[in-house]
């Protein structure tokens, strides 16, 4: 009987622990981007560390307009955090940022 007590508390904190673990480890993934610059951004790219090209336009059909912003979600399961962000703006101008942190960090502007 002592040891069937002791695997059903194990089993309850195993549980306990992935149901609190789960969501903070998903909410780590996420970034605001913030368009302060006045201009619309056209094209969005967030590639990891460990990519050689800027992947897709996370944007895709859409834009995002001056003074707006995005949630996006970074999670490509490669375990990466380390990213670096491509924005393309109406005006032509094109900002690229490296070395971001998206497992630390819940915004990044554009200004």
């Amino acid at each position: 009987m002592r040891i069937q007590q002791v695997l059903t508390a194990i089993t309850a904190a195993g549980i306990l622990a992935a149901t609190f673990a789960l969501p903070a480890a998903a909410q780590n993934w996420v970034v605001k981007i913030v368009n302060q610059t006045g201009y619309v951004m056209v094209r969005f790219y967030g590639s990891n560390k460990g990519s050689k090209s800027w992947e897709e336009d996370i944007l895709g059909t859409d834009v995002l307009g001056g003074y707006e912003s995005i949630n996006i979600n970074f999670d490509d399961n490669t375990g990466y955090c380390i990213f670096d962000f491509k924005a393309v703006f109406s005006d032509g101008e094109e900002v690229v940022s490296k070395g971001i942190n998206v497992c630390e960090i819940p915004s990044f502007t554009y200004n």
